[in-house]
């Protein structure tokens, strides 16, 4: 039995300078990467004011974030958002390689993927993220 809210999509923002970074992400995982969750809303943004404004509004249900990004780095957006928004929702930071994951647990994100994007790796560390706030049904 289905309830109202899984036909509500989740609203994922999406966060990089560069648009083609924003592409790679929302191919990556498509309009609903896994059967349990509902489909995903994209809200592209380049610039760090718009992405305070969106996370500030409240209808974010994830931030994929670009650790790369200029002049306003994913990782320092990261955590401003955790020091500042009340129960933030979950933050994944796309990190410049492997190496730097360290920096993205000094940001408070759940999750980090590095560049080049692995849409395996990206899917499971959003599905992960996502599933536990999917209610169960029956």
């Amino acid at each position: 039995m289905s309830t109202p809210d899984d036909s509500r999509p989740i609203k994922v923002l999406v966060y990089s300078d560069d648009v083609n970074t924003r592409q790679q992400v929302i191919l990556a995982l498509g309009r609903r990467p896994h059967p349990d969750l509902p489909e995903f809303e994209y809200v592209e943004v380049a610039t760090e004011p718009v992405v305070l404004q969106n996370m500030d509004s409240g209808t974010i249900s994830l931030a994929i974030l670009d650790g790369e990004a200029v002049p306003a780095g994913g990782m320092g957006i990261a955590k401003q958002l955790k020091d500042e928004i009340f129960q933030c929702p979950p933050v994944v930071v796309l990190t410049g390689r492997p190496q730097d994951a360290w920096l993205a647990t000094w940001s408070r994100a759940e999750a980090a993927v590095p560049h080049p994007i692995d849409p395996i790796q990206l899917a499971e560390a959003v599905i992960g993220l996502m599933r536990p706030s999917v209610p169960a049904t029956s």
